[in-house]
């Protein structure tokens, strides 16, 4: 049976609330590492935990706010200067290319035209259209989140294992085809009781708990809010945590 490592490097909202570093979650399963998001703080948290950021070969994105995708140029830019040949391949939604690309013009001129002894490939995802990377199935499905670029809830599977996520979104039944049958559901829950725009409160995750065909649910980018509330029932991520995956018997929802 399959075993994914799920390594939350990153858990934080985009302030940092809690001291915790921006999203950044590192998937090891039977093929080569996935990192999911990759938030300014990203190349921190990896050396921090001791992973070598050349050992990252593919990225996929939910959305394009700095603090899920902020971290590339300085992933980059390290391998750059540390020797690094192993190609990277960035997936992510339309015009990630460009997102990348003027974020290292504004943080270091001229570098996105840099030449280097490895490749950056840039991808876009499609609403549902599954993509292919290195023994991933990447799944995106269209979320409610305003970030200049159609946002994506992302499902990655290996093996028989399924690791649900749902980048930054209000809540939206979206996230039900998402998470249906995973083994594992990384929400956001940004809120704890107040509702808003364009996130998830943990008071609206629990009224829809049932409807979610996961029955187990770690929730992350949580705010001062949440952070200071009880969520029982639920997984809570912080920077650091490590987790194996192993498929749930039986046939898939």
């Amino acid at each position: 049976m399959s075993t994914v490592e799920v390594h939350f490097l990153g858990s934080g909202d985009a302030f940092g609330s809690g001291g915790r570093l921006q999203a950044c979650i590192l998937l090891r399963g039977p093929g080569e590492p996935l990192l999911l998001d990759c938030g300014a703080t990203s190349l921190v948290a990896m050396k921090r935990a001791g992973v070598d950021p050349n050992e990252i070969g593919f990225v996929a994105l939910s959305h394009l706010h700095g603090d899920h995708f902020g971290g590339l140029p300085f992933l980059v830019l390290d391998g750059q200067f540390n020797r690094r040949t192993k190609p990277l391949v960035v997936a992510g939604p339309p015009g990630v290319q460009a997102r990348v690309h003027a974020a290292m013009e504004a943080l270091y001129p001229g570098s996105s035209a840099v030449e280097r002894k490895f490749a950056v490939e840039f991808v876009e995802l499609g609403e549902r259209e599954t993509l292919q990377l290195a023994g991933w199935a990447v799944t995106p499905f269209g979320v409610v989140h305003g970030s200049g670029a159609p946002p994506f809830a992302l499902r990655a599977e290996t093996g028989r294992v399924a690791i649900a996520y749902s980048g930054d979104t209000e809540w939206t039944d979206a996230l039900i085809d998402a998470a249906a049958g995973a083994d594992l559901f990384i929400c956001e829950s940004y809120g704890a009781a107040k509702k808003m725009r364009f996130h998830i409160d943990f008071e609206t995750l629990r009224a829809n708990r049932d409807r979610i065909g996961c029955p187990r649910i770690v929730l992350t980018h949580m705010g001062p809010e949440t952070l200071a509330t009880e969520t029982p029932g639920f997984e809570r991520a912080e920077d650091g945590l490590v987790l194996r995956v192993s498929a749930r018997p039986g046939p898939r929802a």
